[in-house]
Protein backbone atom coordinates (compact mmCIF):
# COMPACT_ATOMS: atom_id res chain seq x y z
CA UNK A 1 0.00 0.00 0.00
CA UNK A 2 1.39 3.44 -0.95
CA UNK A 3 1.83 6.06 1.33
CA UNK A 4 -0.31 8.49 -0.88
CA UNK A 5 -2.73 6.17 -0.49
CA UNK A 6 -2.59 5.46 3.37
CA UNK A 7 -2.70 9.27 3.65
CA UNK A 8 -6.18 9.73 1.30
CA UNK A 9 -7.77 6.60 4.08
CA UNK A 10 -7.67 9.50 6.91
CA UNK A 11 -9.62 11.88 4.86
CA UNK A 12 -13.12 10.83 7.01
CA UNK A 13 -16.22 12.99 7.96
CA UNK A 14 -15.67 14.79 11.24
CA UNK A 15 -18.02 14.33 13.72
CA UNK A 16 -20.15 17.10 15.16
CA UNK A 17 -18.07 19.81 13.06
CA UNK A 18 -20.11 22.56 13.22
CA UNK A 19 -20.89 22.39 16.86
CA UNK A 20 -17.60 22.09 17.57
CA UNK A 21 -16.21 25.32 15.65
CA UNK A 22 -18.91 27.33 17.04
CA UNK A 23 -18.04 25.95 21.00
CA UNK A 24 -14.57 26.55 20.07
CA UNK A 25 -15.07 29.63 20.12
CA UNK A 26 -11.62 30.66 18.89
CA UNK A 27 -10.10 34.47 17.27
CA UNK A 28 -8.05 35.00 14.95
CA UNK A 29 -3.91 34.63 16.19
CA UNK A 30 -5.05 32.19 18.48
CA UNK A 31 -3.61 29.10 19.75
CA UNK A 32 -5.57 26.15 19.05
CA UNK A 33 -4.90 22.20 20.41
CA UNK A 34 -6.17 19.48 18.50
CA UNK A 35 -5.34 16.16 20.93
CA UNK A 36 -6.50 13.89 18.70
CA UNK A 37 -5.69 15.55 15.12
CA UNK A 38 -6.45 12.05 12.92
CA UNK A 39 -6.86 13.43 9.52
CA UNK A 40 -7.35 16.91 10.22
CA UNK A 41 -11.14 16.62 9.17
CA UNK A 42 -11.28 19.38 12.68
CA UNK A 43 -8.17 21.10 12.51
CA UNK A 44 -8.14 21.95 9.25
CA UNK A 45 -11.34 24.51 9.89
CA UNK A 46 -10.40 25.13 13.09
CA UNK A 47 -7.38 26.12 11.03
CA UNK A 48 -9.03 29.01 9.30
CA UNK A 49 -10.43 30.67 12.31
CA UNK A 50 -7.06 31.44 13.66
CA UNK A 51 -5.54 32.19 10.30
CA UNK A 52 -2.32 32.98 9.55
CA UNK A 53 -1.65 34.71 13.56
CA UNK A 54 -2.68 31.84 15.34
CA UNK A 55 -0.98 28.49 16.40
CA UNK A 56 -2.23 25.29 15.22
CA UNK A 57 -1.27 22.32 17.39
CA UNK A 58 -1.83 19.02 16.37
CA UNK A 59 -1.67 15.66 18.52
CA UNK A 60 -1.66 12.02 17.11
CA UNK A 61 0.10 8.67 17.99
CA UNK A 62 0.21 7.02 14.09
CA UNK A 63 2.78 8.44 12.00
CA UNK A 64 0.46 8.08 8.75
CA UNK A 65 -2.29 10.19 9.73
CA UNK A 66 0.32 12.79 10.72
CA UNK A 67 1.77 12.65 7.49
CA UNK A 68 -1.95 12.83 6.01
CA UNK A 69 -2.57 15.78 8.27
CA UNK A 70 0.27 17.90 7.43
CA UNK A 71 -0.77 17.25 3.66
CA UNK A 72 -3.99 18.80 4.46
CA UNK A 73 -3.21 21.18 6.46
CA UNK A 74 -0.22 22.86 4.23
CA UNK A 75 -2.36 22.68 1.33
CA UNK A 76 -4.47 26.11 3.08
CA UNK A 77 -3.56 29.09 1.42
CA UNK A 78 -1.39 31.15 2.95
CA UNK A 79 -3.96 33.60 3.86
CA UNK A 80 -5.37 31.14 5.97
CA UNK A 81 -2.90 28.45 7.30
CA UNK A 82 -1.26 29.10 11.07
CA UNK A 83 1.93 28.31 11.97
CA UNK A 84 1.65 24.25 12.36
CA UNK A 85 2.76 21.97 15.44
CA UNK A 86 2.05 18.71 14.65
CA UNK A 87 3.61 16.20 17.33
CA UNK A 88 3.69 12.83 17.43
CA UNK A 89 1.99 11.46 21.34
CA UNK A 90 -0.42 10.81 23.31
CA UNK A 91 -2.56 13.07 25.10
CA UNK A 92 -1.99 11.61 28.21
CA UNK A 93 2.00 12.88 27.79
CA UNK A 94 0.39 16.65 27.20
CA UNK A 95 2.67 18.79 29.34
CA UNK A 96 5.59 16.86 28.38
CA UNK A 97 4.33 17.58 24.84
CA UNK A 98 3.46 21.55 24.94
CA UNK A 99 6.58 22.07 26.78
CA UNK A 100 8.47 20.78 23.46
CA UNK A 101 6.09 23.17 21.49
CA UNK A 102 7.11 25.31 23.82
CA UNK A 103 3.25 26.73 24.19
CA UNK A 104 2.43 29.61 26.94
CA UNK A 105 -0.94 28.88 26.66
CA UNK A 106 -4.05 27.73 24.93
CA UNK A 107 -7.16 28.82 23.85
CA UNK A 108 -9.43 26.01 23.01
CA UNK A 109 -8.59 22.36 23.55
CA UNK A 110 -10.79 19.35 21.29
CA UNK A 111 -10.71 15.76 22.68
CA UNK A 112 -12.41 13.76 19.66
CA UNK A 113 -12.45 10.17 21.35
CA UNK A 114 -12.32 6.75 20.13
CA UNK A 115 -10.83 4.79 17.64
CA UNK A 116 -10.57 6.51 14.06
CA UNK A 117 -12.77 5.09 11.22
CA UNK A 118 -9.56 3.94 9.48
CA UNK A 119 -8.01 1.85 12.33
CA UNK A 120 -11.49 0.49 12.34
CA UNK A 121 -11.53 -0.10 9.18
CA UNK A 122 -7.92 -1.53 8.65
CA UNK A 123 -7.82 -5.23 9.74
CA UNK A 124 -4.21 -5.70 10.68
CA UNK A 125 -4.63 -3.54 13.87
CA UNK A 126 -7.24 -5.58 15.14
CA UNK A 127 -10.03 -3.62 15.88
CA UNK A 128 -12.54 -4.67 14.31
CA UNK A 129 -15.05 -7.31 14.68
CA UNK A 130 -16.62 -7.31 11.39
CA UNK A 131 -13.11 -8.07 9.79
CA UNK A 132 -11.00 -10.45 10.56
CA UNK A 133 -7.39 -9.84 12.07
CA UNK A 134 -4.23 -10.51 14.22
CA UNK A 135 -5.81 -9.52 17.92
CA UNK A 136 -3.88 -6.21 18.29
CA UNK A 137 -6.02 -3.24 19.12
CA UNK A 138 -2.39 -1.28 20.11
CA UNK A 139 -3.05 2.71 18.98
CA UNK A 140 0.73 2.95 19.11
CA UNK A 141 2.56 -0.44 18.27
CA UNK A 142 6.00 1.06 18.89
CA UNK A 143 5.09 2.37 22.11
CA UNK A 144 2.52 -0.37 23.53
CA UNK A 145 3.76 -3.81 24.19
CA UNK A 146 0.63 -5.44 25.70
CA UNK A 147 -2.07 -6.90 22.66
CA UNK A 148 -5.34 -8.23 23.01
CA UNK A 149 -4.10 -11.49 22.37
CA UNK A 150 -1.70 -11.20 25.16
CA UNK A 151 -4.59 -10.06 27.18
CA UNK A 152 -7.27 -12.58 26.05
CA UNK A 153 -4.74 -15.97 26.37
CA UNK A 154 -2.92 -15.23 29.76
CA UNK A 155 -5.68 -13.01 32.10
CA UNK A 156 -7.93 -15.18 34.42
CA UNK A 157 -11.50 -15.57 34.23
CA UNK A 158 -11.86 -13.21 37.15
CA UNK A 159 -9.50 -10.38 35.77
CA UNK A 160 -11.48 -11.53 32.24
CA UNK A 161 -14.62 -11.04 33.53
CA UNK A 162 -13.63 -7.82 35.93
CA UNK A 163 -12.34 -5.47 32.23
CA UNK A 164 -15.53 -6.46 30.21
CA UNK A 165 -17.66 -5.79 32.73
CA UNK A 166 -16.03 -2.83 33.95
CA UNK A 167 -15.06 -1.31 30.59
CA UNK A 168 -18.27 -2.31 28.30
CA UNK A 169 -21.16 -3.24 30.52
CA UNK A 170 -21.42 -6.69 28.89
CA UNK A 171 -24.33 -8.31 30.69
CA UNK A 172 -22.48 -11.90 29.83
CA UNK A 173 -19.24 -11.08 31.33
CA UNK A 174 -18.47 -13.75 33.28
CA UNK A 175 -19.76 -16.80 30.82
CA UNK A 176 -17.77 -14.87 27.76
CA UNK A 177 -14.50 -14.90 30.01
CA UNK A 178 -15.23 -18.79 31.11
CA UNK A 179 -15.56 -19.60 27.18
CA UNK A 180 -12.40 -17.88 26.68
CA UNK A 181 -10.60 -19.83 29.43
CA UNK A 182 -11.87 -23.12 27.67
CA UNK A 183 -11.40 -22.36 24.00
CA UNK A 184 -7.72 -21.23 24.60
CA UNK A 185 -6.99 -24.14 26.02
CA UNK A 186 -7.28 -26.38 23.07
CA UNK A 187 -4.89 -23.55 21.44
CA UNK A 188 -3.99 -19.76 21.84
CA UNK A 189 -6.68 -17.30 20.79
CA UNK A 190 -4.64 -15.23 17.79
CA UNK A 191 -7.38 -13.88 15.36
CA UNK A 192 -10.32 -11.50 15.82
CA UNK A 193 -12.67 -14.28 13.73
CA UNK A 194 -11.85 -16.92 16.71
CA UNK A 195 -12.77 -14.54 19.70
CA UNK A 196 -16.11 -13.57 17.48
CA UNK A 197 -16.63 -17.05 17.66
CA UNK A 198 -15.71 -17.46 21.00
CA UNK A 199 -17.90 -14.33 22.06
CA UNK A 200 -21.25 -15.86 19.99
CA UNK A 201 -20.84 -19.36 21.50
CA UNK A 202 -20.89 -17.71 25.35
CA UNK A 203 -24.17 -15.29 24.45
CA UNK A 204 -27.40 -17.30 24.35
CA UNK A 205 -28.71 -17.03 20.62
CA UNK A 206 -32.08 -15.30 22.28
CA UNK A 207 -29.49 -12.15 23.59
CA UNK A 208 -27.56 -12.22 20.26
CA UNK A 209 -30.34 -11.34 18.56
CA UNK A 210 -31.18 -7.69 19.80
CA UNK A 211 -28.34 -4.68 20.76
CA UNK A 212 -26.35 -5.33 17.73
CA UNK A 213 -22.99 -7.42 17.00
CA UNK A 214 -22.66 -9.68 20.33
CA UNK A 215 -18.35 -9.25 20.08
CA UNK A 216 -19.10 -5.04 19.82
CA UNK A 217 -18.55 -4.63 23.81
CA UNK A 218 -15.97 -6.98 24.81
CA UNK A 219 -13.89 -5.87 21.89
CA UNK A 220 -14.39 -2.04 23.18
CA UNK A 221 -13.50 -3.55 26.36
CA UNK A 222 -10.56 -5.19 25.37
CA UNK A 223 -9.48 -1.83 23.55
CA UNK A 224 -9.79 0.22 26.50
CA UNK A 225 -7.51 -2.25 28.75
CA UNK A 226 -4.88 -2.43 25.93
CA UNK A 227 -4.24 1.24 25.72
CA UNK A 228 -5.15 2.59 29.63
CA UNK A 229 -7.52 4.67 27.56
CA UNK A 230 -9.69 6.02 30.96
CA UNK A 231 -6.13 6.42 32.67
CA UNK A 232 -5.17 8.49 29.77
CA UNK A 233 -8.30 10.40 29.40
CA UNK A 234 -8.10 11.98 32.99
CA UNK A 235 -4.59 12.66 32.08
CA UNK A 236 -4.97 14.55 29.36
CA UNK A 237 -8.31 16.47 30.94
CA UNK A 238 -6.24 17.63 33.76
CA UNK A 239 -3.27 19.06 32.11
CA UNK A 240 -5.94 20.54 29.13
CA UNK A 241 -7.12 22.88 31.96
CA UNK A 242 -3.80 23.65 33.20
CA UNK A 243 -2.73 24.83 29.91
CA UNK A 244 -5.83 26.92 28.85
CA UNK A 245 -5.80 30.22 28.84
CA UNK A 246 -8.45 32.44 30.89
CA UNK A 247 -11.83 32.25 28.87
CA UNK A 248 -10.34 29.16 27.00
CA UNK A 249 -12.61 26.63 25.92
CA UNK A 250 -12.03 22.77 26.64
CA UNK A 251 -14.19 20.75 23.55
CA UNK A 252 -14.92 16.98 24.31
CA UNK A 253 -16.69 14.38 22.12
CA UNK A 254 -17.37 10.94 23.64
CA UNK A 255 -18.54 8.13 22.20
CA UNK A 256 -19.32 5.74 24.93
CA UNK A 257 -20.78 6.11 28.87
CA UNK A 258 -17.12 5.46 30.10
CA UNK A 259 -15.57 8.32 28.44
CA UNK A 260 -18.45 10.83 28.88
CA UNK A 261 -18.99 9.94 32.62
CA UNK A 262 -15.35 10.50 33.04
CA UNK A 263 -15.57 14.10 31.04
CA UNK A 264 -18.99 14.92 33.42
CA UNK A 265 -17.13 13.69 36.55
CA UNK A 266 -13.60 15.72 35.10
CA UNK A 267 -15.67 19.00 34.33
CA UNK A 268 -17.68 19.15 37.65
CA UNK A 269 -14.79 18.78 39.54
CA UNK A 270 -13.19 21.93 37.97
CA UNK A 271 -16.72 23.49 38.34
CA UNK A 272 -17.55 22.87 41.48
CA UNK A 273 -14.65 23.05 44.20
CA UNK A 274 -15.94 24.08 47.34
CA UNK A 275 -15.73 21.86 49.89
CA UNK A 276 -17.36 23.73 52.86
CA UNK A 277 -20.66 21.89 54.24
CA UNK A 278 -23.82 22.94 52.67
CA UNK A 279 -25.00 24.93 55.58
CA UNK A 280 -22.39 27.00 56.10
CA UNK A 281 -23.91 30.56 54.35
CA UNK A 282 -20.51 31.51 52.99
CA UNK A 283 -17.44 29.87 51.25
CA UNK A 284 -14.43 30.00 53.57
CA UNK A 285 -12.63 26.86 52.25
CA UNK A 286 -10.91 29.22 49.61
CA UNK A 287 -11.20 27.18 46.60
CA UNK A 288 -12.67 29.11 43.96
CA UNK A 289 -14.00 27.21 40.81
CA UNK A 290 -11.60 27.15 37.68
CA UNK A 291 -14.05 26.06 35.37
CA UNK A 292 -17.36 27.09 34.16
CA UNK A 293 -20.12 24.34 32.03
CA UNK A 294 -20.97 25.33 29.14
CA UNK A 295 -23.04 23.06 27.96
CA UNK A 296 -25.02 21.36 31.05
CA UNK A 297 -25.94 18.98 29.03
CA UNK A 298 -24.08 16.89 26.01
CA UNK A 299 -24.85 18.32 22.56
CA UNK A 300 -25.95 15.52 20.36
CA UNK A 301 -25.39 15.12 16.67
CA UNK A 302 -28.68 15.75 14.36
CA UNK A 303 -30.74 13.18 12.07
CA UNK A 304 -28.97 14.26 9.51
CA UNK A 305 -25.57 13.60 10.98
CA UNK A 306 -26.64 10.57 11.98
CA UNK A 307 -28.20 9.68 8.47
CA UNK A 308 -24.90 11.27 6.54
CA UNK A 309 -22.33 10.06 9.10
CA UNK A 310 -23.88 6.52 10.96
CA UNK A 311 -20.62 6.40 13.25
CA UNK A 312 -22.09 9.52 14.89
CA UNK A 313 -24.56 7.81 16.30
CA UNK A 314 -23.32 7.47 19.90
CA UNK A 315 -21.35 10.83 19.95
CA UNK A 316 -21.82 13.39 23.13
CA UNK A 317 -19.81 17.01 22.87
CA UNK A 318 -19.21 18.61 26.68
CA UNK A 319 -17.95 21.82 26.42
CA UNK A 320 -16.05 23.68 29.72
CA UNK A 321 -14.46 27.17 29.67
CA UNK A 322 -11.87 28.16 32.22
CA UNK A 323 -12.11 31.14 34.16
Amino acid sequence: MTSEYRQQEFQHTPVLLAECLEQSNLKPQQTFVDATLGGAGHSLEMAKLIGPGGTLIGIDQDEVALAAARSRLESLPDGQRPNLELLRGNFGDMDDLLVSAEVPGVDAFLFDLGVSSVQIDTPSRGFSFKENGPLDMRMDPGKTTLTAAEIVNTYNAADLTRIIRAYSDEKWASRIADFIVRSRANGRIETSEQLVDVIKAAIPASARRAGGHPAKRTFQALRIEVNSELDVLRRGLDAAVRWLNPGGRLVVISYHSLEDRIVKETFNAYANRCTCPPDLPVCVCGKEPILDLVTRKPLLPTAGEIERNPRARSAKLRVARKR
